[in-house]
């Protein structure tokens, strides 16, 4: 199409609509062809001078409004939508979307509702989500779903656990993970330069017949990479059981149980129930000491301690969280401390926000939820990437909670840990919006269902007063 030549086909055709006009009607008036009144309007002909001086001479119209029709203005809208992350792969240059707002308007501006409506239907569902979805059920989440499959079993999985058990019997250390691949699945195993899986951890080449793993990666990571893929070989019969059992809406929802599967038989491989139940107790639940133990991480070894549920042989029951610097949770199991694990670490009071402040160190808390149910916690940065100059890092917190109760089971509940636990608890609440404590000041916004107070002649210094108090 040639950019000097004069296309108006949509205006043209927006034009005759607002004057009533038919095809047939308008090529009549313009002594042309309907035919040719078609193709100027699909951009397959352009204007001519002679033509738009007879539109001036035929219909009362300002010819401006041809060409001045925000087609800039619109292009400028669309781009920005384009630029969406959904949109990434997609290979749209700034003059296709400058053709299209010209040529096909309609189509833009459709693009641009649908784009609104997306944007509003995105920002209520990051509410409902944040306030536990009162008064509706919403959308399908994945995340939730994964979460609530393991939840319902307690995070347990005695099968995966049993068949992982059996096989930690004949495979020893890393060496002996190494052979298992080279021996029953004819696999040569290489710890190379990320660079060559183009900057994966872990990637099976099936046609050259070997695993790649990424040198970058410290032992414990290299050891649960090669568990993770040992897990997708040898135990794809026991996870497919548990998947056909699961109630599950959408396919990323069975992708991510899927992952929990592997991810549990590979930790279940490294750290096999019994020994590792006997050796947490022995150690008074030492996540340090047990990582050494069994050279798996710290992150691991803490997760670990959540999945030991087996009936007649139960652990303590333990919530999980991990957490990064914003407050984003990526990763969540509720175990014995459910009501504090659900909020989400969201309460700034929590002993996971202050870790961050102790980069290594653990530190603990008790706390008590405004229903009066108390948990003891502990908790500790952890980091992952890295290996390498420049290689990316992100520190998170893992935290791990119990009931009050269990505490005295804990090395760090009589203080022999790095920070000694508070001497009375710590009043927390799931999230502001959710919490009714009266006199907090951290609250960052008031509660669901509660009245603020005019306080125009005086200031408590509490950011949210409630009416009734």
């Amino acid at each position: 199409m040639s950019r000097t030549a004069l296309y108006l086909g949509p205006r043209l055709k927006r034009m005759r609509r607002e004057l009533g006009l038919t095809q047939a009607n308008m090529a009549a008036d313009l002594e042309i062809s309907p035919s040719y009144v078609a193709l100027m309007e699909r951009n397959q002909r352009p204007v001519t001078a002679e033509l738009l001086l007879k539109l001036a001479r035929t219909y009362p119209v300002d010819l401006s409004t041809l060409a001045d029709d925000g087609g800039e203005e619109l292009a400028g809208r669309l781009g920005a939508v384009l630029k969406e992350p959904i949109f990434a792969d997609i290979d749209l240059p700034a003059l296709d979307i400058a053709d299209i707002a010209a040529s096909y308007p309609g189509f833009a501006e459709a693009m641009l509702r649908l784009h609104t409506a997306y944007s509003a239907e995105r920002l209520q569902l990051d509410q409902r989500r944040g306030e536990g979805a009162p008064g509706g059920t919403p959308p399908a989440d994945p995340v939730a779903e994964a979460r609530d499959f393991l939840a319902a079993r307690r995070n347990c999985l005695p099968t995966l656990d049993d068949s992982a058990a059996a096989l930690a019997d004949q495979i020893k250390g890393q060496d002996g993970l190494v052979r298992r691949f080279e021996d029953r699945h004819g696999l040569r195993v290489l710890f190379c330069d990320p660079a060559l899986i183009l900057g994966a951890r872990r990637f099976l080449d099936q046609h050259r017949r070997q695993l790649m793993i990424s040198r970058l990666l410290d032992g414990p990571s290299r050891r649960f990479q090669l568990a993770f893929q040992l897990a997708l070989l040898e135990a794809r019969e026991e996870m497919d059981r548990l998947l056909a059992d699961a109630r599950l809406t959408n396919d990323n929802a069975r992708r991510l149980v899927s992952r929990a599967l592997a991810s549990h038989w590979a930790a279940a491989l490294l750290m096999p129930y019994r020994p590792f139940l006997r050796a947490a107790r022995q150690a008074r639940h030492d996540v340090e000491a047990l990582s050494r133990e069994f050279g798996v991480s710290f992150e691991q070894a803490a997760h670990r301690l959540t999945t030991l549920q087996q009936s007649g042989e139960e652990g303590i029951a333990f919530g999980f969280l991990r957490i990064d610097a914003a407050g984003n949770v990526s990763k969540r199991v509720d175990g014995g401390a459910a009501p504090l694990m659900r909020g989400g670490g969201a309460c700034p009071l929590w002993n996971v926000h202050r870790a961050f402040q102790t980069p290594g160190r653990i530190v603990t808390e008790r706390v008590e939820l405004p229903d009066g149910q108390r948990f003891f916690s502990i908790a500790r940065t952890v980091a992952a990437g890295g290996g390498a100059w420049g290689a990316p890092l992100v520190t998170r917190v893992v935290a791990l909670a119990c009931a009050e109760r269990d505490m005295g089971a804990l090395v760090y509940g009589d203080g022999a840990g790095e920070v000694a636990p508070t001497a009375t608890p710590t009043p927390i609440g799931p999230a502001c919006h959710l919490c009714h404590r009266p006199r907090c000041l951290a609250r960052a916004a008031p509660p669901i269902g509660r009245d603020l107070r005019s306080d125009g002649y005086r200031d408590t210094g509490i950011p949210f007063a409630f009416a009734s108090d």
